[in-house]
């Protein structure tokens, strides 16, 4: 039994799914544990593209079962309708294979009413969500007020809930931000109708994850976001609303920390954004536009342009503290083929200071100076390279000076969206005590 946690090791977006995708036929069970569909992990198998957001990206692996933990918060809506494609397309003909926690939180009608009334209330101040409730779901969760997918499945309880709820919803709405307030009667019913659908999904998922450990099962955990959007370790206030690293598996998904064997930290071959908040090594000229269109670094959930930027060591070097890298896989080493020369970024010089630690505060990251390090590039197409050994020296070498900054060795790099263009270095999945 291999347990193996796969998280982002920078703002999110760094091909979590392709990844994840890719190890699920090692997995017999694949495990959500964190976010909502906010997240969008893209995957190209055959050349057929699957946008999921809230199905684990084990689903296309038919021998796979996907865990949705307790620590998600699940828009029934959206989720449903992900369901459904994907039983459309012939993927999912067994519901057996995806599997609902009773206890996570729902996302309802009001959390993406006040979601969107608040970011257009902040203006300049909005700190650019996807609109998607995630933020007012968590909020109910931690003040102890939500409603959770368990609770759509008791309709005499649930009227209860929703009329205790929709007078305070309401308030804050049509009130505060004259926005349309919410039917609670129309609420109720489509909850009731959710419900309905989804109670084939629903089970406890801690116990039957439980159960697969003690089987011996190899267990795959999906990070949604990276390790900078973490509510704790991020850069606060622009972050997303629950935790991101590897140790959010325990609560997210009911697992004890002696159980987790290996953390597969994902980064890019440089850096992406979305949204507001401090980016040191963004390029915002044609080397942006560039790595952009090259990359096709466009949201899978919401289509917004992403900022990109250098690779940086620092945040790297953050984020491998945080998790507990065991190992690194970078993605989309092939966008940089082709540029006239590359950066990293070792360390940064704030207020006349060098530091090679990521700052504190958001005041410092403002005004952190990237100090780089160039490196030659390569002119070859590297999409066709499925072995170390295939690829340019320059990309090798790109590549160990990463392991070395890092001090993480690169276990997978992938050199295209596609399954099969991944090139392994070391297996991510072999038992701990090998």
């Amino acid at each position: 039994m291999t347990t193996l946690v796969a998280v982002g090791a920078q703002w999110g977006d760094e091909g979590k799914g392709k990844l994840v995708d890719w190890l699920a036929p090692r997995a017999q069970y694949v495990v959500r544990f964190h976010g909502g569909n906010n997240a969008g992990h893209t995957l190209v198998v055959d050349g057929e593209q699957t946008v999921l957001h809230v199905v684990p990206a084990g689903v296309l692996n038919s021998s796979t079962v996907n865990l949705i933990g307790p620590g998600v918060v699940v828009d029934p809506g959206a989720l449903l309708a992900e369901l459904e494609a994907l039983k459309q397309r012939g993927v999912l003909r067994d519901p057996s294979r995806v599997r609902l926690s009773g206890r996570a939180h729902v996302i309802l009608s009001w959390h993406l009413a006040l979601d969107m009334a608040r970011e257009e209330a902040a203006r300049d101040l909005a700190i650019g969500t996807t609109g998607r409730g995630i933020g007012p779901a968590y909020e109910d969760k931690v003040a102890r007020r939500g409603i959770r997918v368990a609770d759509l499945l008791d309709p005499a309880a649930l009227r209860g809930a929703i009329d205790r709820l929709v007078k305070q919803k309401n308030f804050e709405l049509v009130d505060y931000h004259q926005w349309q307030a919410v039917d609670a009667d129309a609420l109720y019913r489509q909850c009731v109708e959710w419900g309905r659908q989804l109670e084939p999904y629903v089970e406890n998922t801690g116990h039957t994850l439980d159960r697969a450990l003690r089987e011996g099962k190899n267990v795959l955990f999906e990070g949604a976001q990276g390790t900078f959007l973490d509510i704790d370790h991020g850069t606060y206030p622009y972050v997303t609303s629950s935790n991101c690293v590897a140790g959010a598996v325990c609560a997210g998904a009911g697992i004890g920390p002696t159980r987790i064997d290996r953390v597969l930290g994902i980064t890019k071959a440089y850096t992406t954004r979305v949204g507001g908040g401090p980016f040191p090594t963004e390029q915002t000229g044609v080397l942006g536009e560039k790595l952009r269109e090259v990359g096709a670094e466009f949201g899978a959930t919401t289509g917004r342009p992403r900022r990109c930027g250098w690779l940086d060591a620092v945040m790297l070097r953050e984020a491998a503290m945080v998790n507990g890298f065991t190992g690194l896989a970078i993605n989309k080493l092939d966008v940089l083929s082709g540029l006239d020369e590359l950066r990293i970024a070792t360390a940064y010089r704030v207020d006349g200071k060098l530091t090679h630690d990521f700052p504190m505060t958001l005041a410092e990251i403002e005004r952190a100076e990237p100090i780089y390090e160039s490196h030659p590039c390569w002119a070859e197409d590297i999409t066709g390279c499925r072995q170390l050994e295939g690829l340019p020296e320059a990309a090798r070498s790109y590549v160990k000076r990463v392991e070395a900054l890092v001090g993480v060795p690169v276990e997978i790099i992938s050199v295209g969206p596609g399954r099969d263009q991944t090139i392994t270095c070391n297996d991510p999945f072999r038992s701990a005590s090998e």
